[in-house]
């Protein structure tokens, strides 16, 4: 829908009687990103995050000899390139003269600053709906979900070694998974599970398996595990296309990361040649992740 906004685009708002105009403007979802990415400015083109690696375990000295010595080195580096978003609209002088409504309903500004903030949810949501598109990879050139992340131990998983619709049994796999965390060495980290990160669609199905007081969907008086060992709770990301992938945020340092290099920003001017208004947006930023073991989860088996 590119183009000048004139009088033909709104002939209903030449002329009194209309008693609403609706479309522009709708409740929002709170800024889910903020709640799932690292927020951190950015005073250069791009940011770099890179690897050290630690000792290994230490070695048996027989009496009388020397110690072992061991060393550490620079291992994987993630790029961080940020990306320039923008958009705007240009308004004619004769649709903004005989505009009747222009205070009542049209609400520009608002609209396109609604429009600037979905794009940043969306690009945030794509983090997740790419987690397992070789496309798309992270600083060990692999994608974000992967039973062959490479280290110096030998590869690592943060995913099922089979794609998995989300139960209890297939979390329970998960939250095993990060407790039996390595780094790159192969020493083993305590990572803790955070937060489950979902659509949508997968609402009430996680409701029942960590909220229920007693094991979800059996007659058993079991325990709900899950809920007496890790209190583990949730969150919809509406941005997640995939309706059956699910996710688990650990307290990974430098796990999901969003640069900020430029805060949104609108501006508006004049042509002087057509009087015709002009408005726009503008807003930098990026989007990824450094190390991998900061979520764990599976794109499920469709």
């Amino acid at each position: 829908m590119a183009g000048t906004i004139s009088t033909g685009a709104h002939p209903k708002a030449l002329w009194p009687g209309v008693n609403a105009w609706y479309g522009l403007k709708y409740a929002e979802h709170p800024q889910e990103c903020n709640a799932i990415f690292e927020q951190v400015k950015s005073s250069k083109g791009y940011e770099e995050d890179v690897e050290v690696t630690s000792f290994g375990l230490a070695v048996v000295k027989a009496e009388g000899t020397s110690v072992s010595y061991d060393s550490h080195s620079q291992g994987e580096t993630k790029r961080y390139t940020h990306v320039a978003y923008g958009l705007g609209y240009i308004v004619t002088k004769e649709e903004i003269d005989d505009n009747q409504y222009t205070d009542k309903s049209f609400k520009r500004a608002g609209a396109l600053a609604f429009s600037m903030r979905q794009t940043r949810e969306v690009v945030g949501g794509n983090i997740f709906n790419r987690a397992n598109n070789t496309s798309y990879l992270g600083a060990d050139s692999v994608a974000l979900l992967s039973i062959a992340h490479p280290s110096e131990s030998g590869n690592q998983a943060n995913e099922p070694s089979s794609d998995t619709d989300f139960s209890e049994a297939a979390l329970e796999d998960v939250l095993i998974q990060i407790h039996n965390a390595k780094n790159a060495r192969g020493l083993r980290i305590a990572l803790q599970p955070k937060k489950m990160i979902i659509p949508a669609d997968l609402l009430f199905d996680v409701t029942r398996v960590l909220k229920s007081d007693l094991q979800s969907g059996t007659a058993n008086n079991d325990i709900n595990a899950i809920r007496s060992q890790t209190g583990l709770g949730f969150m919809v990301n509406h941005y997640i296309t995939d309706t059956d992938a699910w996710f688990v945020q650990t307290n990974c340092p430098d796990g999901l990361k969003c640069f900020n290099r430029a805060s949104m920003e609108f501006t508006k001017d004049g042509d002087f040649d057509t009087d015709n208004a002009k408005a726009k947006a503008y807003e930098r930023y990026s989007f990824g992740w450094t190390d991998w073991r900061g979520v764990y989860g599976s794109v499920g088996a469709g």
